[in-house]
């Protein structure tokens, strides 16, 4: 496939959420359906939770992850602004924990949300480093 047609290309999200108990009894057991998902099927349970799956374009979350990436790049740096000079601090290093939903879209996860097991993406953003300036450039 082309380079330029990567936007066009499909991944697929599975994405989960609490099953409703009154349907059936939880035996914690993955159930799997027939289907074309490589994943399974949108009635597949793991731990009392169902499975949903859906097919993203790339071009859609690459565009979402853009996005997100402009917003946080202004707000920490608008927060940097605000770090008194005279302090010597400065910003080094951001982890944030993202997830992807259903429809591509990017969604920052709060404080309180356990990660683990839930499929984040954690992001880690990293001061880059100014190229050193010898003395010998400085005075020509």
């Amino acid at each position: 496939m082309q380079e330029s047609n990567w936007g066009d290309e499909e991944l697929w999200i599975v994405t989960s959420e609490p099953k409703d108990r009154s349907q059936s009894t939880e035996t914690g057991q993955k159930a799997v359906g027939k289907g074309n998902n490589p994943y399974g099927s949108s009635t597949a349970t793991v731990s009392g939770e169902e499975l949903k799956e859906s097919r993203v374009k790339a071009v859609t979350l690459a565009t979402q992850m853009s996005e997100f990436v402009r917003i946080i790049g202004r707000v920490f740096a608008d927060a940097q602004k605000q770090i008194d000079p005279l302090a010597g601090l400065q910003l080094d290093e951001i982890k944030l924990a993202v997830e992807i939903s259903g429809k591509g879209e990017i969604k920052l996860l709060g404080t309180g949300i356990e990660t683990s097991g839930k499929g984040a993406i954690e992001l880690k953003f990293k001061r880059a480093e100014l190229p050193k300036v010898s003395k010998a450039s400085e005075t020509v």
